[in-house]
């Protein structure tokens, strides 16, 4: 087998190097979740990071939750702004495209959110651009899921 073939042997089943990146970046929020004084910074900071329209579709969710889920306290998620619970339970995340070379975005919302209707439901939403019909939507789900 040539070292090309390893190689990709290799990378079928492990981590990506996104994924890998990913994992260093939680090691480090775990390390640093009592320093609740920086978790809002830390969001910001990702943000920041973005290039666009990532970065603006960040930036408006991230007021949309504060205003519509005031109770949720903004952290980095793998990386990711993220919105947790009281209990530290991650109730939404915003993942931009360039995360893991996706096509889309994606809102997404993890078990705690109040989203249940029925025996199946969505949980992640893919976003291209923000709109006011858009932004009228994520209100709506983000006030549900912390119902």
């Amino acid at each position: 087998m040539s070292q090309a073939e390893k190689k990709d042997t290799q990378k079928s089943k492990g981590f990506t190097a996104a994924e890998r990146a990913a994992m260093k970046e939680h090691a480090k929020e775990l390390k640093a979740q009592d320093d609740k004084a920086n978790w809002e910074n830390d969001v910001l900071a990702k943000i920041d990071e973005m290039p666009e329209p990532d970065k603006s579709m960040a930036k408006r969710i991230h007021e949309i939750v504060k205003a519509n889920a005031p109770d949720l306290s903004p952290k980095t998620w793998y990386g990711m702004p993220a919105y947790a619970d009281k209990d530290g339970k991650f109730v939404c995340f915003f993942q931009n495209r360039q995360k893991f070379n996706a096509r889309y975005s994606t809102l997404g919302f993890n078990d705690v959110a109040n989203l249940d209707d029925g025996e199946m439901w969505p949980t992640s939403y893919a976003l291209n651009e923000l709109t006011a019909t858009e932004e009228k939507k994520i209100i709506a789900l983000v006030k549900k899921a912390v119902s």
